[in-house]
């Protein structure tokens, strides 16, 4: 087996405990998002509001999808709907206070469970992890989360558009 076999299967099984984390986070605070839905909120309330096609391309499904999503989040009062600040026009979906709330709630959950498992880790282990996982999520495109993001409050003044 090669390197990338090695370290490929090394990420699958992590990313099983990981899954089982997240799902345990989410479901402590908030029964009626699916992680799926919850990701939406995550992105709205990581990269700020979007267009509905900006949102289907970064989850990699159909508008259509991306659609039914934004208008179950906007009944459950996770999301909203507003213009555009670039154009007034057009609409953009943004993270409403509730879903952000329940995205910092659920993180926090999240990141004291994973310092858990990382605190029973041998020292020595630790700073090669943070190197490999920070390339990892850059490669994959994801923004860094860090605690100050937990308490922080996003911007919502730009939107990511067509």
């Amino acid at each position: 087996m090669s390197d990338v076999d090695d370290l490929t299967d090394a990420v699958l099984t992590a990313s099983r405990l990981l899954v089982a984390v997240s799902a345990r986070s989410l479901a402590a605070v908030e029964e009626t998002l699916t992680l799926p839905q919850f990701r939406m909120v995550v992105l709205l309330d990581s990269r700020g509001p979007m267009s509905l096609t900006a949102l289907a391309d970064l989850l990699q499904v159909n508008p259509s999808t991306a659609k039914r999503m934004i208008d179950r989040l906007v009944t459950s009062g996770m999301v909203e709907r507003e213009p555009n600040p670039a154009t007034k026009r057009e609409v953009v979906v943004v993270a409403s206070a509730e879903g952000s709330r329940v995205v910092r709630q659920v993180m926090a959950r999240r990141r004291a469970e994973i310092s858990t498992i990382v605190a029973r880790m041998p020292e020595h282990l630790r700073h090669g992890l943070v190197q490999a996982l920070t390339a990892f999520a850059e490669a994959g495109g994801e923004p860094r989360w860090s605690a100050a993001d937990e308490t922080s409050q996003r911007p919502r003044d730009h939107a990511e558009v067509d």
